[in-house]
């Protein structure tokens, strides 16, 4: 358990310390239950890192995404955009787990206040402790934008 407050506290902090654009909560499959600490961080115009950090079953879940984003529809302040990325997961806990994730979603940032909501579908191949598919992984994103 204080291994798992450690890791906590660690990713934590890093996600704070390296400016983190977006910080909020994920609800949906997640590798390490139902909720995650969900945060984005640019990585130029059209792309972005989405990293999420969740807790549950004895499970301490890592994700982090490359997204590729397409913004269709753009107006004042208030933005409309999918995205579709990939990138590895880990699981740590009792089991170790490590594979693959996909992802596609829908987000709209909202003018007058700082927030984003987003819809996604993360399909994920397990390579390590058991080898398995699922197609399962829907979630909702709520994040606070910082800088907006």
């Amino acid at each position: 358990m204080r291994k798992i407050i450690l890791l906590t506290g660690l990713l934590f902090g890093f996600a704070i310390s390296s400016q983190a654009q977006e910080l909020g909560v994920r609800f949906g499959n997640v590798t390490g239950g139902d909720a995650a600490i969900d945060a984005v961080f640019s990585a130029g115009d059209f792309s972005r890192i989405h990293a999420n950090l969740s807790f549950g079953d004895g499970i301490v879940g890592v994700d982090a995404l490359w997204d590729f984003l397409y913004r269709p529809f753009e107006a004042e302040g208030e933005t409309f955009f999918w995205y579709v990325g990939a990138g590895p997961f880990l699981g740590i806990g009792d089991d170790f787990s490590l594979g693959a994730v996909g992802e596609i979603g829908v987000e709209y940032q909202f003018s007058g206040a700082p927030l984003a909501l987003g819809l996604d579908w993360r399909p994920w191949f397990r390579i390590i402790d058991e080898t398995d598919f699922t197609v399962e992984g829907f979630g909702l994103n709520l994040r606070y934008v910082f800088g907006n």
